[in-house]
């Protein structure tokens, strides 16, 4: 699949994050990603879906990549549809049948996936590859931004690869957690096609310098 990078709006400037994700779309940013924390089943606050609502009418047209933390979780998932995400990712353990909650999620018209933390085996998504357009792989443990990726996340990458490739089912492998220019490289070579950079993009001073930095480390294990 053509890579996606999708900059995380938990390291943007909230006091100006219709422009922020412009910037970002305009220096390249394939789609932009939502960290939606509810300080229960991640120890942190963050956003909602009338944040998602007001980039929408402030004119954001780029897909809005939803990545919810948040326990329960199927009362949201009308919410964010209604609100424009474009796709919905939530953690298998946050819902009482994670195939019934992707498919709930694909009947608002969304594309629809799950989250693995760094412990939660990957055998958790097999028996849901039909339900899924989109893996989700966390380097890191949620909850917070900023943090260093766990190295023995690109031996989870390979098996997830290869587990998609042998469904022969059309489904996008996301990274999210401390992807940057020096190690993105490494990451698609272990065959995840859509990466979420936060502080890395937001923090680097150029967003466009950084996207392109990322997307040649892309192309250079291809």
């Amino acid at each position: 699949m053509t890579p996606f990078i999708a900059p995380s709006i938990l390291s943007a400037d909230f006091a100006r994050l219709g422009e922020e994700v412009d910037a970002v779309i305009d220096a390249g940013a394939d789609m932009v990603h939502f960290d939606v924390m509810d300080n229960h089943f991640v120890p942190n606050l963050t956003v909602g879906p009338l944040v998602c609502a007001a980039l929408r009418k402030y004119g954001i047209q780029a897909p809005i990549d939803v990545h919810l933390m948040i326990r329960p979780v199927d009362r949201i998932i009308p919410d964010f549809a209604a609100a424009g995400a474009t796709y919905i990712t939530f953690h298998p353990e946050a819902s009482e049948e994670a195939a019934r909650t992707l498919e709930s999620i694909r009947g608002f018209d969304c594309k629809a996936g799950i989250v693995l933390n760094p412990e939660t085996p990957l055998d958790v998504a097999e028996d849901l590859l039909g339900h899924m357009d989109m893996l989700l792989i966390m380097s890191v443990n949620p909850g917070f931004g900023g943090q260093e990726f766990i190295p023995e996340t690109l031996d989870k990458l390979r098996a997830a690869r290869r587990m998609i490739d042998a469904s022969g089912r059309k489904i996008r492998l996301e990274v999210d957690g401390g992807v940057k220019i020096d190690n993105i490289g490494e990451i698609a070579a272990a065959g995840a096609d859509t990466f979420v950079a936060g502080s890395a993009v937001f923090r680097s001073g150029d967003y466009t310098k950084t996207i392109a930095a990322m997307r040649r480390e892309i192309a250079g294990v291809s």
